[in-house]
């Protein structure tokens, strides 16, 4: 069945997947200079209507949670991965005592679709109090759980994508997800995702550790693809010909677009360049560039 959907989806064919994603507002005369002080990108330059990939820091640089930033009106709009809701809501929570800063949670109050292919004719469907994000792969839709049925049926002939296609095409989009290829100890940078961070903005949580990896030197190790000889499982080490350690393998698949196995795994600085051939055991991995389609 995996074969069918996912012949199908990277055939053109629509596919949607379902995620108990967070959702959050944010509003209030001091939201902007709280939220500008928060996270790595300028949220300042976002224009109503507009969305922005953002991460939030700890004062290490390190990741809490990684988002889509949107403007509505006077409110932001705040989307995020079920792994990361509670951390972000609290994260988020304690400035509502600080001043004029108003938070509401809206995950439960709206159906999450994941849409891959092609999705315009659907904006005017979901209708004006949905939230719509571009992803790499198509658009998520955060449609209010009133009208959430009638947006399912406009799905037509749509494929829901199971658990094991999703997994294949977002290592194939090279999507990191929390708690398996990036958590608290992941430095923001080593993401390689560039338009989550503005290198211009003022002051942030964090942005010293990070602007100092950017201005003066470089990241110890980055989220990378990586092509297998065979599968490995997750966690599996990379090493060179000469047995140093090169990185860490975090996602595994096989893609039967590329006809291999492939993987997302940080891999240290001096090995980045593409076509670098690693080991891991007998295993030849061989660095690429993301996205691998």
């Amino acid at each position: 069945m995996m074969s069918e959907i996912y012949d199908n989806i990277r055939n053109g064919v629509k596919g949607y997947r379902r995620e108990p994603r967070g959702l959050f507002a944010v509003s209030g005369s001091e939201a902007l200079r709280f939220l500008d002080g928060l996270i790595t990108n300028d949220v300042k330059t976002l224009e109503d209507g507009a969305s922005m990939l953002a991460a939030f820091p700890n004062a290490q640089g390190r990741l809490l949670a990684a988002v889509s930033f949107a403007k509505r009106g006077e409110r932001f709009i705040i989307e995020t991965e079920a792994a990361t809701r509670e951390k972000l809501y609290q994260n988020l929570f304690r400035f509502t005592f600080a001043g004029d800063f108003v938070l509401e949670d809206l995950s439960d109050a709206h159906t999450n679709f994941e849409m891959f292919g092609e999705a315009e004719d659907l904006r005017a469907i979901a209708g004006s109090d949905a939230f719509i994000f571009e992803r790499p792969y198509g658009t998520g839709f955060f449609i209010p759980n009133d009208t959430a049925s009638e947006f399912e049926n406009a799905l037509n002939d749509a494929l829901e994508i199971d658990d094991e296609t999703f997994e294949t095409l977002r290592i194939e989009y090279g999507i990191p997800l929390y708690e398996k290829d990036m958590d608290e100890t992941t430095v923001v940078p080593e993401l390689g995702i560039d338009e989550m961070i503005s290198y211009k903005k003022g002051c942030y949580i964090g942005q010293e550790i990070i602007a100092r990896i950017h201005f003066r030197g470089h990241i110890a190790k980055r989220l990378s693809g990586i092509t297998l000889s065979r599968s490995l499982d997750a966690g599996s080490e990379l090493k060179t010909a000469e047995d140093k350690n090169a990185g860490q393998i975090t996602s595994v698949a096989f893609s039967p677009k590329l006809g291999t196995h492939i993987a997302l795994g940080f891999v240290r600085y001096d090995f980045l360049e593409p076509g670098t051939k690693l080991f891991s055991g007998e295993t030849e991995c061989v660095v690429a560039t993301l996205p691998f389609i």
